[in-house]
């Protein structure tokens, strides 16, 4: 069922949202702050449910580009997401009927809701990774036959740039990287246009529905003195996600973390009870994890680490020495976990040679070979 989303729910949506960006997808206080703007003047968002999108509705998405650690020096001035919309609109001479986001994160759930905000459009409750990935092909949309190209690119100077690819959307990623750069780090987007009847065949539905009952889930555990990390994992059974359990707690003792070709890359140690320890590698969003050598998840399973007294969410860029930590495994949803989908973003993809196993399966870590 479509819902109108106010002000009032921005808190929770940036929480839940940042939670399933895991560790990537943009800062959620910087989100939050361009969309309540943005809703002081329009006052609410349609978000519409993709079971209730008419199939030839054209549905445009939009995200922002580059490494997280640049947002954290170089705010968006708000206006460039709606400027790439509006530029792919004039170059397909085709309107948006709606936007929609490209994956979770505390920034990429909430650009969407910016443009509608600006523009009067509905966003469809749905994205193309159910988490964030660093790189453009690796959507749900890709693997499943949706075109990335054409793409729209601006930034803060109202500085535009087309791409089109045809369907190699992989030379489209490095392409649009190579601007991004140029662009200073951090560029925003729109492409990946489609009709409602694609939405419906290829996006994971109901994220933007799922991030905010995250969020309150997390405050309202709070408030009542509940654990919040554990009332986390219990309410993930419910979901598309299905799964989900603690692999850690501990302390940061170690940060290693480089912007790298337009990404943030690197890796953190945290130190339990005794001698475990568990080392997460992140290129924007957390990789894989490893306990004392032995594998306990991999993506594109999600591994989101969090504040282990508040249950809240920690970027990659935020990661910091000292931090108290949980660090959580949650299970994807099955159409991420196809061949199809493991080819485009499973962990040969990130020169990883570990295979994919589900979490679920890695209660008893597997050691490497």
């Amino acid at each position: 069922m479509s819902w109108t989303l106010r002000t009032a729910d921005l808190d929770d949506l940036a929480r839940g949202a940042a939670l399933l960006g895991t560790g990537g997808g943009g800062d959620p206080f910087v989100g939050k702050m361009l969309v309540t703007q943005a809703l002081g003047e329009a006052g609410e968002i349609t978000i519409l449910d993709p079971a209730e999108l008419d199939d030839d509705a054209w549905v445009i998405p939009v995200a922002q580009m580059g490494a997280p650690t640049v947002v954290v020096e170089k705010m968006p001035r708000g206006t460039e997401p709606e400027l790439a919309l509006i530029t792919l609109e004039k170059h397909t001479g085709r309107t948006a009927d709606a936007t929609m986001p490209m994956e979770c994160g505390g920034i990429n759930s909430m650009i969407p809701l910016l443009v509608a905000a600006r523009r009067g459009l509905p966003v469809v409750d749905a994205d193309g990774m159910g988490r964030a990935f660093p790189q453009l092909e690796m959507e749900t949309f890709s693997v499943y036959g949706i075109s990335a190209s054409p793409l729209a690119m601006a930034n803060e100077h109202d500085e535009v740039a087309i791409f089109d690819t045809g369907s190699d959307n992989s030379r489209l990623e490095g392409l649009a990287r190579g601007v991004t750069s140029r662009f200073g780090g951090m560029a925003h987007i729109a492409q990946y246009s489609m009709t409602g009847a694609d939405v419906k065949r290829t996006a994971i539905p109901r994220t933007l529905s799922l991030a905010l009952a995250i969020g309150r889930s997390i405050r309202l555990s709070r408030e009542q003195r509940v654990d919040p990390v554990q009332a986390l994992v219990d309410g993930l059974a419910d979901t598309l996600y299905g799964y989900g359990r603690v692999l850690f707690h501990g302390k940061v003792i170690d940060v290693d973390r480089r912007t790298d070709e337009g990404f943030a890359r690197g890796s953190v140690r945290i130190a339990g009870v005794g001698d475990e320890e568990l080392e997460v590698q992140f290129q924007n969003e957390n990789l894989i994890a490893v306990q004392s050598g032995a594998m306990v998840a991999i993506v594109p399973d999600l591994i989101c680490i969090v504040e282990a007294d508040t249950a809240e969410p920690i970027t990659t860029e935020g990661l910091r020495y000292g931090q108290r930590v949980a660090v959580i495994g949650i299970a994807t949803p099955p159409i991420m976990r196809t061949p199809e989908a493991l080819a485009v973003f499973g962990p040969a993809s990130f020169g990883l040679d570990r295979p994919f196993l589900p979490v679920e399966t890695l209660e008893q870590p597997v050691l490497a070979e």
